[in-house]
């Protein structure tokens, strides 16, 4: 994990329940308050011995706290594309809702992008897969992934598999959780069939809907219970 700085803004129908709002209001912390974070360069630290603390061959996951495409940060961002540019030998991986705002975020030298970069673009339901995909289908993106979390509906994203290496799907954790179908799962699931798209069945939802029967899980099964399913390819 790499988190440059904390802090985010509900955005969109999915964030309605984020995990990371509820965190921080345990904690007593505004999560609107985007703040440059103590580990800010931590992809570029060395020992005492000038090695790299962060070894060669990890995939490191960015901002899995906040988005990376967040207005507040765009003085910081400059200085991580550097250190993203120094670690050539790390993969690195971040998600954002905002795709809509690539071209103000990318670094002059992208070019058709990084190799050791990989974006996941985030949609919910099918306004925001069809708003979000058919922009993020056109952008000079070397590695793609769809996040399909937390799913809120079903949708249809099969149009918009050209080029994707990966669609997670996962539903939404909170006691108020709106409804995982597992049809929904499943339909995707077939979709990325079709198209030879790799899919992981992420998490399910506290909520969850199998066969007709719902059902009430723990946070802690959610992502165990998506995994006994087996239907991962």
């Amino acid at each position: 994990m790499w988190n440059p700085w904390r802090g985010c803004h509900k955005y969109s129908e999915g964030c309605k329940f984020c995990y990371i709002h509820k965190g921080d209001a345990k904690r007593g912390m505004d999560t609107g308050d985007i703040v440059k974070l103590s580990g800010f360069d931590a992809p570029v630290r060395k020992t005492k011995k000038g090695e790299y603390k962060m070894k060669p061959g990890q995939t490191v996951y960015v901002c899995f706290s906040t988005d990376f495409f967040i207005e507040e940060a765009d003085e910081w961002r400059k200085e991580c594309w550097k250190m993203m540019r120094e670690r050539p030998d790390l993969q690195f991986l971040f998600l954002t809702k905002r795709i809509e705002r690539f071209w103000d975020c990318i670094p002059g030298d992208w070019g058709d992008g990084y190799e050791n970069v990989t974006i996941g673009c985030t949609v919910e339901n099918q306004a925001r897969a069809d708003e979000r995909l058919s922009f993020f289908g056109t952008l000079p993106i070397r590695h793609r992934n769809i996040i399909c979390q937390p799913l809120i509906e079903r949708i249809d994203i099969e149009k918009y598999l050209d080029g994707v290496e990966l669609v997670v799907v996962g539903g939404e954790s909170d006691r108020n959780a709106r409804p995982l179908h597992y049809d929904w799962v499943l339909a995707l699931r077939e979709q990325c069939v079709n198209r030879g798209v790799h899919f992981e069945f992420r998490q399910c939802g506290t909520h969850f809907i199998k066969d007709g029967r719902e059902y009430t899980l723990n946070v802690r099964e959610l992502g165990s219970q998506a995994r006994k399913a087996g239907i991962d390819c």
